[in-house]
């Protein structure tokens, strides 16, 4: 009887130990899984811009449960909104299917300087592919981001390459597929130009392809299912997480 207080004592010892073993296993694990992202600073604005993919069936009006659509944009948010609550951070979804960077240009005081974002992300060429020549979707692209940096010097940018996965593999002389490819390089050019973080998607996807056919990623050679927004979103994350500015 005289041991009994000393054994109950030493049990408790023994859960709180274990209590904050599984507490740093469980911290390193989330840190792992989502590594933190330094653009997301207290208060800042996250802008996502883009065409149909960055769209997601987005609500137009302020019901949460559908304000950022249903694509990479909401399981980014989701995650880091969650992650990080006290930082405030606020994220907003301007995509409009069917848009080209030259839709974007009409828009561009409204939906973009005009909500004064402190990162702004786009994705924005599979339209302009066969409809705005190259030199034209350079110069436009070009000009909405230096009005955005005029407008917010310490504005980090985040550009994502567009992407092409047809259903039947990627074959030589698809001439869509070169055009893609080219406006690739122009998206790359202007991250070095930017300073911005590029996200590289066509990898994602073409290497994806070795685990499940393109179908299963990409149902139409354009729009991404659920599973391909996830390799999106880890994309996204893995780039931007990694990327030390200018």
């Amino acid at each position: 009887m005289t041991y009994m207080p000393k054994r109950r004592r030493t049990s408790d010892r023994s859960r709180w130990w274990v209590g904050v073993f599984l507490t740093l296993i469980s911290t390193a694990l989330l840190a792992a899984e989502y590594p933190d992202v330094p653009v997301f600073k207290e208060n800042a604005r996250v802008l996502f811009q883009g065409d149909s993919i960055t769209d997601g069936n987005r609500g137009r009006n302020e019901d949460p449960n559908h304000i950022l659509g249903h694509g990479y944009c909401f399981i980014i948010a989701a995650q880091y909104g969650a992650r990080y609550p006290e930082r405030k951070l606020t994220f907003l979804n301007r995509g409009i299917s069917g848009n080209k960077v030259t839709d974007l240009a009409t828009r561009w005081q409204k939906d973009t300087l005009d909500l004064k974002p402190d990162v702004l992300s786009i994705l924005i060429g599979i339209n302009d592919s066969g409809h705005v020549p190259l030199e034209q979707y350079e110069e436009v692209y070009d000009k909405l981001l230096a009005d955005a940096q005029a407008a917010n010097p310490n504005l980090q940018f985040i550009l994502c390459e567009p992407f092409y996965l047809p259903k039947d593999g990627h074959k030589e002389g698809d001439e869509r597929e070169q055009d893609v490819k080219k406006r690739q390089a122009i998206v790359a050019k202007l991250a070095a130009k930017y300073h911005a973080a590029l996200v590289k998607l066509q990898k994602v996807f073409d290497d994806a392809c070795k685990r499940a056919p393109a179908q299963y990623w990409i149902w139409d050679a354009v729009h991404p299912t659920y599973s391909g927004h996830q390799l999106m979103a880890e994309e996204w994350i893995r780039t931007v997480s990694q990327f030390q500015g200018p």
